[in-house]
């Protein structure tokens, strides 16, 4: 049976997650900003952020990953990481972020189409010190685009958006 088909005899059992922190780069290279809330607009990305300038329609809007990915960083490299070491936009928890995949969420007022892995750079090495590059793979959440704008604010709920326009 199609991963996609059998998803969505469950995806009612998906659970809510909920935004842990926000990141935003103000130009490539520079430290991550840490805004409470930001707006998220439609096929651009995060106002303040650099890629925000960038390809209309990236599929590379915003980078996404989950506290429980942190979790297991953590634990390959044998100490704490801030969410700014891992230079991704949108930290979440409670939720199986595998599981969105593929699959239009809703965060805050802003609707976010998860699309392809974010795979780990070389940067990682610098950041996180050796094997930080490896400790990543698999680990180094989603990349979305924005397909509604919206506010977005840490503790805003994560949860699927059905397809017919409502939150589930």
């Amino acid at each position: 049976m199609d991963v996609q088909k059998l998803f969505e005899r469950y995806r009612d059992t998906v659970p809510v997650g909920r935004v842990e922190w926000i990141g935003t780069r103000p130009a490539r290279f520079e430290d991550l900003v840490c805004p409470q809330s930001t707006f998220a607009e439609a096929n651009r990305g995060l106002q303040g952020d650099h890629r925000m300038d960038k390809t209309p329609g990236s599929g590379r809007q915003v980078t996404i990953i989950s506290r429980e990915f942190i979790e297991q960083i953590e634990k390959q490299i044998g100490r704490s990481i801030d969410p700014a070491e891992l230079r991704r936009n949108i930290v979440v928890s409670g939720v199986n972020l595998n599981a969105l995949r593929y699959q239009k969420i809703a965060i805050g007022n802003a609707v976010f189409d998860v699309g392809a892995l974010c795979d780990p750079c070389e940067r990682m090495e610098k950041h996180l010190g050796p094997g930080g590059f490896v400790s990543m793979m698999g680990y180094g959440g989603f990349c979305c685009k924005i397909v509604q704008s919206g506010e977005i604010a840490i503790g805003d709920k994560v949860s699927l958006y059905h397809p017919q326009g409502q939150l589930i």
